[in-house]
């Protein structure tokens, strides 16, 4: 007992220091989506029943992984304003390949993932060489997607994909086994735990600070509980769903590239000062490049995910509120719009508060009108608060 309220008293002292720094983390979003599940939930009984969470987890994955990607070139403290373009060009790449000319899926849906890894390529190259904002790029490369996208699927207008193909069986094959939904969680809980281990050992040696081993329990332990729970409601519908395994798998995977790799390390230089970058002798033009090309190919995928939830792809595909969810989810989750703070995870979070209310306005039978306001105050307070985060961040002289 006393060692537990030891770390509970260390890690309510972190998270002070934390705050009057600025450095608020993903706490607004996460009392944000709180707030927003409470209010559905005494408005409507099932919003938390496992099947609409269930659909829940499966409708944040497509522009969930488009968020994903933005989170790269908002850390440039740059925006791409193509992904919802690249997204349905993807998606018709995909359709016209394999319906309309027999493609095997396995092939079109490399090719698709292809062209959009090259049209981000291409927009971050001249971006990187140009040095126009990459948003005045990117706005070019929206129109000229759209338009390629409008070009590939010609008169046909709407193509309808095969409903047991490998596009359909992403958002639609559940592991209904409860052994892989617990198996996913304890692996999850393990992997965090051995990792926040061997990130305080190689602190310790290097003599920097570092939590103490009580808070990594603590925090281990919350995340198991979280785990868990999700897992036990998840199999008390149809079990996990292979799209949400996916995306976690991605979302983890792109997280260690940016916090453990050179490559990410050089990311998040370029988003703190790109002067400084450079007179450190960083490769700004590759890295530049790597960026949106990493936001074209999650914008390609993430339009295969969205095309498979609905199995079919049209001329709309890639366009409405997409690119605007996307932008919006990343920056609810926490992604600083001035670039060099932010994780992928922030996109996860994102997506849950954006979704969260759309399903409860579904639910509770709410006027889309409303949605839009609300989704658009909470994104409002989430650039409030980066802005005044920043300013104490300078006050402390962190920023």
């Amino acid at each position: 007992m006393d060692s537990c309220a030891r770390a509970m008293e260390s890690g309510v002292a972190f998270s002070r220091r934390k705050l009057r720094a600025g450095e608020l983390g993903s706490l607004p979003v996460v009392l944000v989506l709180a707030v927003v599940w409470i209010t559905f939930q005494s408005l409507n009984e099932n919003f938390l029943s496992p099947r609409n969470l269930s659909n829940l987890s499966v409708d944040i994955v497509g522009t969930g992984l488009i968020a994903v990607g933005i989170v790269f070139v908002l850390l440039l403290g740059e925006l791409d304003l193509s992904v919802g373009s690249i997204s349905g060009l993807a998606a018709a790449i995909f359709a016209v390949l394999n319906v309309n000319n027999g493609v095997p899926e396995w092939l079109a849906l490399i090719i698709a993932v292809l062209a959009g890894t090259a049209a981000g390529t291409v927009q971050g190259y001249s971006f990187a060489r140009t040095r126009v904002p990459a948003f005045v790029v990117t706005l070019a490369g929206l129109l000229t997607w759209n338009g390629l996208m409008l070009y590939i699927l010609g008169t046909s207008g709407t193509i309808n994909l095969d409903e047991t193909g490998l596009v359909a069986d992403l958002t639609s094959y559940y592991f209904t086994n409860d052994a892989v939904a617990y198996g996913l969680a304890a692996l999850s809980v393990g992997l965090v735990f051995l990792v926040s281990y061997q990130d305080r050992r190689r602190r310790t040696a290097a003599g920097m600070p570092h939590r103490s081993l009580q808070v990594i329990v603590v925090r281990t332990g919350g995340l198991a509980v979280i785990a868990f729970v999700t897992a036990y409601l998840l199999n008390r519908f149809q079990g996990l769903p292979l799209a949400l395994l996916i995306f976690l798998v991605v979302v983890a995977g792109l997280d260690i590239i940016l916090r453990r790799t050179h490559y990410g390390r050089q990311v998040y230089a370029l988003g703190g000062g790109i002067e400084a970058a450079r007179r450190a002798s960083l490769h700004v033009t590759r890295v530049q490049t790597a960026v949106l090309a990493v936001s074209g190919t999650m914008a390609a995928v993430g339009g295969l995910f969205l095309a498979s939830r609905i199995t079919s792809v049209s001329q709309s595909s890639g366009s409405g509120v997409l690119l605007l969810n996307a932008i919006a989810a990343a920056v609810i989750g926490g992604t600083s719009l001035f670039g060099g703070r932010g994780s992928t995870w922030s996109a996860v979070l994102g997506m849950l508060v954006i979704q969260s209310i759309a399903s409860g306005m579904a639910i509770t039978d709410t006027p889309a009108a409303v949605q839009f306001m609300i989704t658009g105050g909470v994104l409002f307070a989430a650039v409030v608060i980066d802005a005044l985060s920043r300013r104490s961040q300078e006050a402390h002289g962190r920023a």
